[in-house]
């Protein structure tokens, strides 16, 4: 049961917080190309992927705690750094990554032409929302790592 369990939290990890990643990264710049005069299709569809994916995204730490209870491993500090870390990465999307989007997008389906000045309203919007995914995709690199070295762990890995 421990693989199967293990097997969904990775492959779930890997489809869900992987396509995040890389629509989310994409994002601010289609945005910027839409807004710009752009046909805003494609910014639209980035979002639309975070959105989905974020909802199935959360069966990967429903699946991760189900594992490391398998593993009796639940108290053990890397996984509750994981888990804060998760938590953090999950916030930081619900409320600012998403909604920073749907702003963006917002702007750039504003009715054909665009209001005077909406470039420069969206350019330092754009840029923020590329930091909070940079960060966003940081602290997955850091629950990655965590998952794979497991400080303190007994099984030698």
């Amino acid at each position: 049961m421990t693989k199967l369990l293990l097997s969904i939290h990775v492959l779930v990890a890997i489809l869900a917080v992987g396509s995040i990643t890389v629509a989310a990264s994409m994002f601010p710049r289609q945005a910027l190309r839409a807004i710009g005069g752009a046909e805003a299709s494609v910014a639209a569809l980035l979002h639309r992927v975070c959105r989905g994916y974020a909802v199935a995204g959360i069966a990967v730490p429903v699946f991760g705690i189900a594992t490391g209870a398998q593993l009796g491993v639940l108290g053990d500090a890397w996984l509750i750094a994981s888990l804060a870390l998760t938590a953090a990465a999950a916030a930081l999307l619900g409320l600012a990554i998403l909604p920073g989007q749907r702003s963006l997008l917002a702007l750039a389906q504003g009715g054909g032409a665009q209001p005077e000045g909406a470039e420069v309203v969206a350019r330092p919007a754009a840029a923020r929302l590329t930091m909070l995914t940079g960060i966003f995709n940081l602290l997955w690199a850091v629950v990655v790592v965590l998952m794979i070295v497991r400080p303190g762990s007994t099984t030698g890995a």
